[in-house]
């Protein structure tokens, strides 16, 4: 299959001179053509295509072109629906290029569009980003950076999630079942899936897992050759095997102050462990989140960051489910709840359900 490479312009002409090196030099093996804009595009000429978005941000992180693709993005609902993308992102700094990414990510799943695991290759001004990449490969930061995109570009053309006749789905949270408007929406949708799936529930409340100490990466290693952890306990007795069992991860996710719970959070930091043996590519990533107040997007950017774009899982269309509730029970009296905890059932059978 073709790439279609989504070329954003940027503000400034000599931002432009490396990414088009790289594109030209990185994807020289590939069938792919180029668009610079996705305003004027027909949504049946991209429908179920593979997209690489390349965008260059210059010294500062801005490029008003790269706005106006955020705009067609979030405003044409359903644009890319059927697409699996990736996202290359130039920099001229050391900032701005995973912010950015993260937030792209978003918009573009929000659109209807896949994203591989993995899905972001970022060229920091400097690209010393790529350091040990470079020592582990034997070239320098700029043959990194080259070999990260056409890795980038060949898993985007070939990646694949398998469907199974009943999947198994992983449940995490950190709640109270008692009061928390996120899992009384999990149950919702647990209900509605039904028989189709096998699903495993559990909770990391009441100082059940540590976070991570920092072990040094030869010891990390060490351990997760032998799918261990220096520190053992939930973690590396239940959690990590059913992980490795599931086909799905479901991330359930109050919002605490704009920021994932702490509970989440050293799951998240304790899976390094496990994925130093066992990428995660062929597993889906989904989440309920529910704030409070606001706040909904900047918690599913950090699950895209931690999990889709750090831990390799394939993050499906419309990935996560926001609401915001704030009572006991304020969840399930949303208007049009029922719909949406339907069509959010619907979208997780679609992505993992064999159909005959």
């Amino acid at each position: 299959m073709s790439l279609i490479v989504i070329k954003i312009a940027a503000d400034e002409p000599s931002d432009n001179v490396r990414i088009d090196s790289v594109l030209n030099s990185a994807l020289r093996d590939f069938d792919y053509r180029v668009i610079s804009s996705l305003d004027e595009t027909d949504p049946a000429e991209i429908r179920g295509q593979r997209l690489l978005f390349a965008l260059p941000l210059g010294k500062y992180g801005l490029n008003s072109a790269y706005f106006r693709l955020l705009y067609t993005l979030r405003t044409r609902q359903g644009l890319l629906e059927g697409c699996t993308s990736a996202i290359l992102i130039d920099g001229d700094s050391e900032l701005y290029t995973k912010s950015t990414g993260t937030e792209l990510a978003f918009a573009l799943n929000s659109a209807g569009s896949a994203l591989i695991g993995r899905p972001l290759a970022e060229g920091t001004g400097s690209l010393h980003n790529f350091r040990i990449q470079a020592k582990l490969i034997g070239v320098d930061c700029r043959g990194a950076y080259l070999a990260a995109v056409r890795d980038l570009a060949d898993r985007l053309q070939k990646d694949r999630l398998q469907k199974y006749e009943k999947p198994q789905l992983l449940a995490l949270h950190a709640s109270s079942h008692r009061t928390s408007n996120t899992l009384q929406l999990w149950e919702q949708i647990s209900e509605r899936l039904g028989g189709s799936f096998e699903i495993k529930e559990i909770g990391l409340r009441n100082g059940t897992i540590s976070d991570c100490s920092g072990c040094p990466y030869t010891m990390c290693i060490h351990f997760g050759e032998k799918g261990r952890c220096f520190y053992g306990g939930l973690m590396q007795e239940e959690i990590w095997p059913a992980v490795l069992k599931a086909n799905a991860l479901v991330m359930l996710c109050p919002n605490y102050n704009d920021a994932l719970s702490a509970n989440l959070t050293a799951f998240i930091n304790r899976l390094t462990g496990l994925f130093r043996q066992k990428r995660f590519y062929d597993k889906a990533l989904f989440s309920i989140i529910v704030s409070g107040y606001s706040g909904g997007d900047i918690i599913a950017r950090q699950v895209i960051s931690a999990l889709n774009m750090n831990k390799s899982f394939y993050l499906p269309p419309h990935f996560a489910l926001l609401e915001t509730a704030n009572d006991p029970g304020e969840a399930l009296r949303i208007p049009g709840i029922d719909e949406k905890l339907d069509n959010f059932a619907e979208n997780i059978r679609r992505t993992l359900v064999q159909t005959a």
